[in-house]
């Protein structure tokens, strides 16, 4: 349907710059019909009522304020080994619940005053501004590949090769200086991937039943997961232990067992390895009684634990440490010492 067949009523208008109404005519008929009438907010009218949005955003950056320095507070002053029970989560650390509500409350009467400043004091008129073509003129593309050319040449890159070839590695390495800021994101591990809660006489207490092991526990060809005794899983930091400590108690007769250090460190045919599998951490739960492998589930890592938990197949690094152990005075399984070497997955300052 044509201009001409639309009845002159239903006809889209529009205004012009002084916001007079035209009817579109038959070259232009999907004219802009305009903006509509402005209308005013209480606060444009009403001073008392823009005294209360003037207040209220000054209320809202005050506690955003205040928020910050109870960050900065709860950094300094809370321990970052503390922990508190919050409904319905449960317990968690004091310090990140401190950091994570200050900030955001911090952040959120920011974004909030902001907001209402914008939306009750701040402009609303509505102001319609014609778009221009961003697409430059071809002259003007014509000049700006002309003079990237011409600045190539004189840059001579193309001929100085050694000019070229060090600005390159410049620019390569520049980067580099800040990897080493990235020592500042926290503290360093220090010696704790070297070394777990087990030490001496620490008796080995069996993870289904929370009772110590004894010898006579521990059946040829079974497998039982232990840990060390004072370990409490309530505790906030029972998984960060438990993901080093966690043992594979496994009772080979002594005959079948073929490396000889294994030997003098189990008891009676009596074996304990770590439960962690040395690619990457995960924790290793099947066992076949018949070769005396030990297959981690995540990428098929297999141990022999007849044979000093060397890798017989799958990415893992190196052997499964094991845990020289012995029986205490009181008939219970306990360790002799810690592990000698660090559990789990490899790192490059590993020793």
């Amino acid at each position: 349907m044509s201009s001409q067949e639309i009845p002159e009523e239903n006809l889209p208008i529009e205004q012009d710059a002084h916001g007079a109404v035209q009817v579109a005519d038959e070259e232009n008929p999907f004219a802009d019909p305009g903006l509509p009438p402005h209308e005013h907010r209480v606060q444009d009218i009403d001073e008392r009522a823009a005294k209360r949005s003037e207040r209220t955003v000054a209320l809202l950056f005050t506690v955003s304020m205040l928020a910050t320095v109870a960050f900065i507070a709860s950094y300094l002053v809370i321990d970052v080994d503390k922990a508190i029970y919050v409904w319905p989560i449960g317990h968690i650390s004091a310090l990140n619940f401190a950091l994570g509500m200050t900030l955001g409350v911090s952040l959120f009467c920011i974004g909030a005053g902001a907001v209402h400043w914008a939306r009750t004091l701040m402009s609303d008129v509505e102001v319609a501004d014609e778009r221009h073509p961003i697409e430059a003129p071809p002259e003007v593309k014509a000049k700006v590949l002309a003079d990237f050319k011409a600045g190539a040449e004189e840059s001579v890159i193309g001929r100085r090769k050694l000019i070229r070839t060090t600005m390159f590695g410049a620019l390569a390495l520049f980067p580099l200086s800040g990897v080493f800021l990235l020592g500042d994101l926290g503290p360093a591990p220090g010696t704790k991937l070297r070394h777990t809660t087990w030490a001496k006489g620490k008796k080995l207490v069996n993870m289904n039943t929370m009772e110590p092991l004894r010898p006579s526990d521990v059946a040829v060809g079974s497998l039982t997961f232990a840990m060390p005794d004072g370990l409490d899983e309530h505790d906030h930091d029972f998984q960060k232990n438990i993901a080093k400590d966690a043992l594979m108690i496994i009772r080979i007769q002594p005959g079948d067992i073929k490396d000889k250090r294994e030997l003098e460190w189990s008891h009676e045919g009596i074996v304990a390895y770590s439960k962690i599998c040395t690619h990457v951490g995960c924790p290793i739960s099947l066992y076949e009684q018949q070769t005396h492998h030990a297959l981690c589930p995540c990428h098929q890592s297999t141990f022999d634990l007849a044979d000093g938990g060397r890798v017989i197949f799958g990415p893992a690094g190196h052997a499964l440490p094991q845990l020289r152990i012995t029986v205490g005075e009181d008939g219970y399984l306990e360790a002799v010492s810690d592990f000698e070497e660090p559990v789990g997955p490899s790192f490059w300052e590993r020793g």
